[in-house]
């Protein structure tokens, strides 16, 4: 008789802990869903742009868009560069039209012509990077993705909007 309490505490225990775990997994499916659309509400598209390639296949869409007072880089689900380069960024350029301001075959940049956003994340896919607030939009033209080790540019995107 004993054994039974017992037995009862322990069975109510395994289930409450079991519908814990249900309750948590789903309640992340719940935030998961709901966060895209609170957030579309505090989000403008600036500029966008299609990449071409450059030195490798770069391909995708890039957007400049405004999410709660910051401006913010995305390359889109569709993005796709190659793997072939170290130490590769995402940048701002000045020039409206990268690859004819510069020689073939690695479409070498001018220092003071860009500025780094950061470092590539990944080589394919949706991505997103915080544009520091110090940097003029206005004076940017373009979005590229630049191996800096050997000042090579992937590909590029002429921004408009």
């Amino acid at each position: 008789m004993q054994f039974k309490p017992l037995l009862i505490v322990s069975a109510v225990s395994l289930i409450v802990v079991s519908c814990v775990g249900n309750v948590s997994k789903n309640q992340d499916i719940v935030n998961a869903s709901v966060s895209p659309t609170a957030t579309a509400q505090n989000v403008s598209a600036n500029k966008s742009g299609a990449f071409i390639s450059g030195e490798h296949t770069t391909q995708g869409i890039v957007r400049i868009t405004t999410k709660n007072g910051k401006s913010v880089l995305e390359l889109d689900k569709s993005f796709k560069t190659s793997t072939s380069g170290p130490d590769l960024v995402v940048i701002l350029h000045r020039s409206d039209n990268v690859l004819k301001s510069t020689q073939p075959p690695a479409y070498p940049l001018k220092k003071d012509d860009y500025v780094i956003i950061a470092p590539l994340q990944k080589y394919s896919g949706a991505q997103s990077y915080a544009i520091p607030n110090n940097i003029n939009l206005a004076d940017y033209k373009s979005a590229a993705i630049w191996c800096r080790k050997f000042n090579a540019t992937f590909g590029v995107a002429r921004l408009s909007g």
